[in-house]
């Protein structure tokens, strides 16, 4: 990968299958196509669940969820103590610049979840996004730890 991410470096697993690069993603249990993407996502789970704290067995890639009809994929969501969604996960590969567009994506992901808080990274930047009692986001350009939230 061309870039550097804004993050500490992640030991992933990677395999060729096939001519495709692979990575192991430790919290779906299976190799998945290793693109700019999926690395933003794996530096991500490893950074929230080393440095920041969040604990792994409460975050879960790629989740399902039916929206007007039509079956959407979380990136990431992120668990409370009783197991309901309680921070959704959003992220774009290194180029892609964090945007009003992006964040509209995981606001409408949250009309399902209803959750309070939003993450979303392209590796680059990172933005924690704090939904208000008016469903009003706020917009801090970093990632609290665990402890912090």
């Amino acid at each position: 990968m061309k870039h550097t991410l804004n993050m500490p470096p992640a030991k992933l697993t990677l395999t060729k299958q096939r001519g495709v690069v692979k990575v192991w993603d430790t919290l779906r249990g299976k190799w998945v196509k290793f693109t700019p993407e999926e690395w933003v996502r794996q530096t991500f789970c490893h950074w929230m669940t080393g440095e920041l704290g969040y604990p792994a067995a409460r975050l879960g890639n790629e989740i399902a969820i039916e929206q007007n009809g039509m079956r959407r994929r979380c990136d990431s969501i992120f668990y409370d103590t009783e197991g309901r969604p309680a921070i959704i996960i959003e992220y774009k590969a290194p180029y892609v610049p964090l945007t009003e567009r992006v964040l509209d994506q995981a606001i409408r992901y949250n009309m399902v979840l209803r959750v309070p808080r939003l993450f979303i990274s392209n590796g680059m930047e990172h933005w924690s996004v704090e939904i208000d009692e008016n469903d009003t986001p706020h917009i801090r350009r970093s990632v609290p730890k665990y402890n912090d939230l």
